[in-house]
């Protein structure tokens, strides 16, 4: 089984992702997502390393053998939000029914001029927040991405709308990416970004949490990050609901993520597991959401 995320390959081509577009936008939603039968089945017998990895994920949050047929829901739901990412990135959200919380924390620190990190992950999808945030609310946001991990899907889908494209700063290890940031933040804007994968084996520093029973390896850097800028941290979920339905759910993790000297392991640690808890608990509420299609538990299989 592939061990690092980054080791997948794009099993799309440009071709087949601009086909699947024009048919989102000329034969309309219905059309499309019969289609999304097909390419399930398609990930789902020739996609080996994929399947596995879902089928052992979906093991241990089902808490049960997971079967085949789990696995083409789990494969059907990302399915489902890569084709929804066509009708957010050109505003038609009228083919989607997209509740909000009714306390929306990252633009109540933004309406007070307060920059907030928002920490998202492969839980659902980002992109419902992104192209709403951009065209419905007063929220300025900027998302950090890294892109080699699906560049055909990114150019792809955000050619289509150059004011959501434009809400990227794109992490490739120079210093430029971190200056974005910080002037995004100094400028009341909300910064989003993933916390649930290790950008590079053995080059990013990690601590070890517990998800779902086994020892996980996770990443420091949004904890450091927000310890640095010295902002609110906010955990965020595009939760998929089925057919139409998608759910925005925002948790606070600190209001300032503060490190002591004597014990600053210790409280990264701490912070990381609690994001990791909350993954958790999103993860039982909602299990076939969850988009990490890798061997995520580093296991020796």
């Amino acid at each position: 089984m592939t061990k690092h995320w980054q080791n997948n390959k794009e099993r799309s081509t440009p071709l087949a992702l601009k086909a699947i577009r024009w048919v989102a936008l000329h034969l309309g939603r219905p059309v499309a997502r019969a289609l999304l039968y097909p390419i399930t089945g398609y990930y789902l017998l020739f996609a080996k390393p994929q399947r596995q990895a879902s089928l052992h994920y979906l093991t241990r949050v089902l808490k049960r053998p997971a079967t085949w047929f789990d696995s083409a829901k789990h494969i059907h739901a990302f399915a489902a939000t890569i084709l929804d990412r066509v009708y957010l990135l050109t505003g038609q959200f009228n083919k989607l029914d997209i509740t909000f919380p009714a306390e929306n924390i990252p633009l109540t620190y933004s309406k007070n001029g307060t920059g907030c990190l928002l920490l998202g992950s492969h839980i659902g999808s980002f992109e419902v927040l992104r192209s709403y945030a951009v065209s419905n609310y007063p929220l300025p946001i900027k998302i950090l991405m890294y892109e080699r991990q699906a560049p055909m899907m990114v150019q792809v889908l955000n050619a289509l709308n150059a004011d959501v494209a434009n809400t990227l700063i794109t992490l490739d290890g120079s210093p430029s990416g971190l200056l974005k940031v910080k002037e995004a933040i100094d400028n009341g804007t909300t910064v989003g970004l993933l916390g649930d994968r290790i950008m590079g084996e053995g080059t990013e520093k990690t601590v070890t949490c517990t998800l779902l029973g086994e020892p996980v390896k996770m990443s420091t850097a949004p904890i450091l990050m927000a310890s640095a800028l010295k902002v609110p941290l906010i955990v965020f979920f595009g939760v998929y609901l089925g057919g139409n339905r998608y759910k925005i759910h925002f948790e606070l993790l600190a209001e300032e993520v503060i490190l002591q000297r004597k014990t600053r392991q210790q409280d990264i640690q701490a912070y990381t597991q609690k994001y990791v808890d909350i993954l958790e608990k999103q993860m039982l509420e909602t299990p076939y959401n969850w988009f990490n299609f890798y061997d995520y538990w580093q296991s020796s299989e």
